[in-house]
């Protein structure tokens, strides 16, 4: 499968795009500068402004689905909108070239998964990630309304550990606490869900512990 990665250059995009490879499929890296971009051998790179319309729409030209790892990086500014606008491009793209498959990055807290939220996340949500959660709502608003074989992950947060091999999804209606995922985790489940089409059109929370 053709899959594009945006937002490759993170570490979370960083995984996915090691995990994708592993997998068997053809990797393209969406990054802002390839010139700082370490790309693994083998994986082809589009450069460009994931905001910008034109430039999304000749990455995504051509393949199977699409993977958005990116998330801002100002999650305390009320303003800031770049995962919405990231999405919004993306989805005119994928509607224009006739591409299905569209996985995003979201957080717990974010919709009715803010009840598998912690004490402490809850705190943050409304001070430190006020911005980011506005952000990922809107997101997450522009990709359930797209008529696209979506998925939103949900991940608790994300830590450097290594992958356990072991991923939770969590119902809201529980209450479960969604406490820490590795990136190596929430990459696996990710790709995972390229072949597998039980999570399509629905947000997942996704937690190790």
């Amino acid at each position: 499968m053709r899959v594009l990665v945006l937002g490759a250059g993170g570490k979370t995009g960083g995984a996915v795009v090691q995990r994708a490879q592993t997998a068997g499929h053809q990797v393209i890296a969406f990054v802002h500068h390839a010139g700082g971009y370490d790309r693994p051998a083998g994986v082809d790179v589009a450069e460009g402004d994931a905001t910008d319309a034109d430039a999304v729409a000749a990455a995504v030209a051509g393949q199977d689905a699409v993977i958005d790892t990116i998330g801002g990086r100002t999650p305390y500014r009320s303003n800031t909108t770049l995962e919405a606008d990231v999405a919004r491009a993306v989805i005119a793209a994928m509607t224009r070239s006739g591409v299905r498959r569209l996985l995003v990055t979201s957080s717990v807290g974010v919709g009715d998964s803010l009840a598998n939220g912690t004490l402490g996340l809850r705190v943050l949500l409304t001070t430190f990630l006020r911005g980011s959660t506005a952000d990922k709502a809107a997101m997450e608003r522009a990709v359930t309304a797209s008529g696209l074989d979506w998925t939103i992950a949900r991940p608790a947060i994300l830590t450097d550990r290594p992958a356990t091999g072991t991923v939770r999804t969590l119902d809201p209606a529980t209450g479960e606490k969604a406490r820490r995922i590795s990136r190596g985790d929430l990459a696996a489940w990710l790709v995972a869900q390229l072949d597998d089409r039980d999570n399509v059109r629905r947000a997942v929370t996704l937690a190790t512990s």
